[in-house]
């Protein structure tokens, strides 16, 4: 299959409507409809344009069609020739915590030996042995290496990303690696949502009178988080180990009156019931839900709660639990997919090799990994109705693939796909 080709286009502009970018060349256009979440199996909900094309002006979606017809009615100043691949939105991964210092591949090596993730939690690694890497690091090393992330994101597809605190948990380095995400979003081409995670896990400083750590995040850490204006949510990790279902519920009210969205690491490990809770305080999300019962899939489905999925965190841990993905979309749940990027319990940023796990683990079809990864994944950061599908309208994210249509995305993988990347309508990737 061809490589994706910028070209510069010259021609009589008098007879034809004028555009800034023709995404042309294509085998096949996909993608979701719509401004809300949903399953992407029910008729017309996943719209295939064979030879399709986009039109795109000031950043916007124009027009969306065979090339044909886009060609007879719009000139370009710059065509994308998609070199006969695939035409998607672009990738949003809803669920990542890109902010930090120095990996733990150690961990890798213990997991590989048996040992669990309390355990090496409690032997002090996990999330705590990050929280050192960050309060020693400089903001500018912080940035530097988040920027790093966010190229390699961007090489992969996705356009949008969903980006979490939560190794400072102390107010100066929850700020601080807040302001970083704040000046990534203002240097780089990849969209950040910016999230609050301070309720990650307890500080060593407070291992022993936690309490008085719930009372600083309720009375001081998220009252100035909101004052400062850099977080959009605020999450939580209600765990056994880490904040159980009445602190999370004291931290996740304060944080709603506050002006925060909401969104929760919950039932990953255990069976708490945070499903419940995430559809009792109107959370936008609900995070991981391996252990998940019926009762939660209930609530949920009644609240409008999105449950994202994180498939390669499962096996990263060595954990046989999947969440059950099928018995959610059943309920009339719209699952988005997420990396769960981070330097512990999954270092891996492709959304393409997250929608092929979900395909085998979770026997999700190519349309509903594709929905998953894309409009699902938007609405569960409340972008919706700008990014997530290819519809007039709508800012002008998308990726050309080297695959010759969409059900070819989620069936190979081990290799990136990507060949052009265009975010706001500017070509950002190209190869």
């Amino acid at each position: 299959m061809g490589r994706a080709i910028v070209t510069l286009v010259a021609v009589d502009r008098t007879a034809l409507e004028s555009v800034d970018l023709l995404v042309c060349g294509c085998t096949e256009l996909a993608t979701p409809r719509g401004v809300d979440a949903t399953g992407g199996t029910a008729p017309g909900e996943l719209e295939v344009i064979e030879c399709g094309a986009v039109a795109i002006r000031a950043g916007r979606i124009v027009a969306v069609g065979q090339e044909a017809d886009l060609r007879s009615r719009f000139l370009a100043d710059e065509d994308l020739d998609a070199g006969g691949g695939l035409v998607v939105p672009g990738f949003v991964d809803a669920h990542t915590h890109p902010v930090f210092a120095g990996t733990r591949e150690e961990e890798f090596e213990m997991r590989t030996a048996g040992k669990s993730y309390v355990e090496i939690a409690r032997a002090g690694g996990g999330i705590v042995s990050s929280v050192a890497g960050v309060r020693a690091a400089s903001k500018e090393t912080l940035l530097a290496g988040l920027l790093q992330r966010l190229d390699r994101f961007l090489t992969l597809g996705t356009t949008t990303v969903e980006a979490k605190t939560g190794y400072g948990l102390r107010l100066e380095d929850e700020l601080k690696c807040l302001e970083v995400i704040a000046e990534a979003n203002r240097t780089h081409p990849v969209r950040l949502v910016p999230t609050f995670l301070g309720a990650h896990d307890f500080p060593p400083e407070y291992r022993e009178n936690r309490a008085a750590y719930v009372d600083l995040l309720v009375e001081e850490m998220l009252p100035t988080v909101a004052e400062s204006g850099l977080a959009e949510y605020c999450d939580i990790f209600t765990e056994t180990h880490v904040f159980d279902l009445a602190d999370s519920r004291r931290i996740l009210t304060r944080a709603r009156e506050l002006g925060f969205g909401l969104r929760l690491h919950v039932d990953q490990l255990t069976a708490l019931g945070g499903a419940q809770l995430a559809a009792e305080v109107g959370a936008r999300s609900a995070d991981h839900l391996e252990f998940v019962d019926p009762r939660g899939i209930e609530a949920m489905a009644e609240a409008g709660v999105v449950p994202v999925l994180c498939p390669l965190v499962p096996l990263y841990l060595r954990v046989e639990q999947e969440a059950p993905a099928r018995r959610m979309i059943d309920a009339g749940l719209a699952p988005a997919l997420a990396t769960d990027f981070n330097p512990g319990s999954c270092y891996c940023m492709s959304l393409p090799e997250v929608m092929t796990f979900a395909a085998l683990r979770y026997r999700m079809s190519a349309a509903e990994c594709l929905t998953a990864a894309t409009l699902n994944a938007a609405v569960s950061v409340d972008r919706g109705r700008e990014l997530g599908t290819l519809e007039v309208g709508k800012r002008a994210d998308l990726v050309v693939l080297d695959h010759p249509n969409h059900l070819h995305l989620a069936y190979e993988f081990g290799r990136n796909p990507v060949r052009a990347v265009v975010i706001d309508g500017r070509i950002v990737h190209s190869v």
